[in-house]
């Protein structure tokens, strides 16, 4: 493998926790409708993100990140679930996603990579 970096960890992470949350209907017997939609929809796009982000890194990948976490984190409430199994997941998994994209995005202003040409 090539130039494994903390940045690649915390997108593996990010996979791990979007997949995590995409299973978590069928794992923590989360009630169909409105909860389960939103686990998978959201745990799809942290999967994509983290997926793309270790394709190829961009930083508005991480932004995205940033951002789908956050929704995650603030979902329970936007959508009433708040009080249960459902809301303990979100809350965790957001804030754990959230975090690891603003850490990537901190590394990233303190040392961004450098732009190479072809020649």
């Amino acid at each position: 493998m090539e130039n494994w970096t903390n940045a690649k960890y915390c997108d593996v992470a990010n996979l791990i926790l979007g997949a995590v949350l995409l299973l978590s209907p069928w794992i923590f017997g989360f009630d169909t409708g409105k909860v389960s939609a939103n686990a998978n929809i959201t745990g799809l796009v942290i999967v994509v993100l983290a997926v793309a982000a270790l394709a190829a890194y961009a930083v508005w990948e991480e932004w995205l990140n940033l951002v789908v976490g956050l929704w995650a984190l603030v979902s329970p409430w936007v959508l009433g679930f708040q009080g249960t199994n459902a809301m303990t997941v979100h809350v965790v998994i957001g804030a754990a996603v959230a975090i690891l994209a603003a850490i990537e995005l901190w590394m990233m202003s303190q040392n961004p990579p450098r732009l190479t040409t072809g020649h």
